[in-house]
C-alpha cells in the first residue's frame, strides 16, 4: 500500500547544490528578506542548476568566474532539447546568481563578485490572462447555484478574490482578524509581513455574511470552531486551511461547469481580471497598486497595456472606418 501523500507548507529544504554556502544564503533570504516558503525553494532550484553545470566542467559553486556564469547563461538560452526556459526563468535565476555571489562577498568568502557584470537578458512583455467581465460572472452564478455549505464557500471565494485581487496564499491564509469591525473590509498581510487595507464590495460583503454561519461545516471533526483561526478552514489539510493547489482546482471544475475553458482560469487570472476590470472603470493606477499590493508601480503598469490591447482591439473588429479597404487614387 502506498504511503498517503502529505499536505501543507513544505519544510525547510537541504540543499539541492553543491556548495556549503548555499543553505547559509537560503537561510539569509528567510530571517532577513523575510522571502517565502516558494522564494526560497525557487532560489534553491536554480542554484542547484547552476551547480550542476559547473561541476559537469569540474567548476566549484562558489569559485566561478563571470564568463562561467555568461556561458551558463548562454546554455540556458540555447535550451536543451526543445524545451527552452522562460525568459523570466532565466532572469530569475540570473537574480539568484547575483544575490548568492553579493552573499559570499559579504560574508568575507571571496573578494571579488563574478555575477556584477552580467547583463539582464531581453524579456518580451507578455500580457497577463484575464477573464471578461460576463465570464466572471458566469463562474459566480454557477457557485450560486450550487448552494449548500460548498457553493456558499465558494460564492465567498469568488467575491472576496474578485473584490479585492489577492494573491491566493494571501486569500486562502486569510485570518478571522483580518474582517474589518464594520465587515467592509480586510487587513491583509502580503509579501515581506506589509499589511494593507482593501475594501469589499456590496457582492462580497453579502457573500461571507452568508458564508460564515456554515464555517464550521469546514472545520475538522473534534475542534472547536473558536480554536479555528483562518476564514476559509479545511478538514483535509495540514496548515488548517484551504490550500492554494485545492482552490485552483475547484476554480477549474467550475469554469467546465460554466462552459469556460479551464486552461484560462486561476486565482491569479482572477485576480489579474480585479485589476484590468478596474481600469477599464476608469479606476486610477496607484488605487490599483495599493490594493494589489505592489511595491513598484511599474508592476502595476502591466494592466494599463491589456486596456490598451483591449480597446485596440475593440476598434479593429468593430469601427467601421478600421476596416475599410484603403482606394487606391485614379490616375
Amino acid at each position: 500500500m502506498s504511503e498517503p501523500k502529505r499536505r501543507g507548507r513544505p519544510c525547510k529544504p537541504r540543499s539541492l547544490a553543491a556548495s556549503p554556502h548555499v543553505d547559509a544564503f537560503l537561510d539569509m533570504l528567510t530571517a532577513e528578506r523575510g522571502a517565502a516558503v516558494n522564494t526560497r525553494l525557487a532560489y534553491e532550484r536554480d542554484l542547484a542548476d547552476l551547480g550542476r553545470w559547473l561541476a559537469q566542467r569540474s567548476l566549484p559553486l562558489e569559485t566561478a568566474g563571470t564568463e562561467d556564469l555568461r556561458a551558463y547563461l548562454a546554455f540556458q538560452g540555447q535550451g536543451v532539447g526543445q524545451e527552452f526556459p522562460a525568459p523570466r526563468t532565466i532572469a530569475r535565476r540570473l537574480s539568484a546568481m547575483r544575490q548568492f555571489y553579493r552573499f559570499l562577498v559579504s560574508e568575507g568568502r571571496r573578494a571579488d563578485d563574478p555575477a556584477s557584470a552580467l547583463d539582464n537578458p531581453k524579456q518580451g512583455r507578455s500580457l497577463p490572462k484575464i477573464l471578461t467581465e460576463a465570464e466572471v460572472s458566469a463562474m459566480i452564478a454557477t457557485a450560486e447555484a450550487r448552494g449548500g455549505p460548498e457553493g456558499l464557500r465558494l460564492v465567498a471565494l469568488l467575491e472576496v478574490l474578485y473584490a479585492t485581487g489577492l494573491r491566493v496564499s494571501e486569500l486562502v491564509g486569510l485570518p478571522m482578524t483580518a474582517i474589518l469591525r464594520d465587515g467592509r473590509g480586510l487587513i491583509v498581510r502580503g509579501k515581506g509581513g506589509k499589511e494593507r487595507m482593501v475594501p469589499l464590495s456590496d457582492p462580497a460583503v453579502a457573500a461571507l455574511a452568508a458564508y460564515l454561519p456554515l464555517r464550521g461545516h469546514f472545520v475538522v471533526p473534534g475542534r472547536e470552531l473558536a480554536q479555528t483561526p483562518f476564514l476559509f478552514p479545511s478538514r483535509s489539510s495540514l496548515d488548517g486551511h484551504l490550500t492554494r493547489q485545492r482552490f485552483a482546482q475547484i476554480l477549474k471544475a467550475l469554469a467546465l461547469e460554466s462552459n469556460i475553458d479551464p486552461e484560462k482560469v486561476s486565482p491569479h487570472v482572477l485576480r489579474h481580471a480585479f485589476a484590468t476590470h478596474l481600469l477599464d472603470h476608469g479606476a486610477d493606477l496607484r488605487s490599483v497598486q495599493k490594493m494589489l499590493g505592489h511595491a513598484d508601480i511599474a508592476t502595476t503598469q502591466i494592466y494599463t497595456h491589456v486596456v490598451t490591447e483591449r480597446l485596440k482591439k475593440v476598434m479593429h473588429d468593430h469601427h467601421p472606418l478600421a476596416r475599410r479597404k484603403t482606394v487606391e487614387p485614379s490616375s
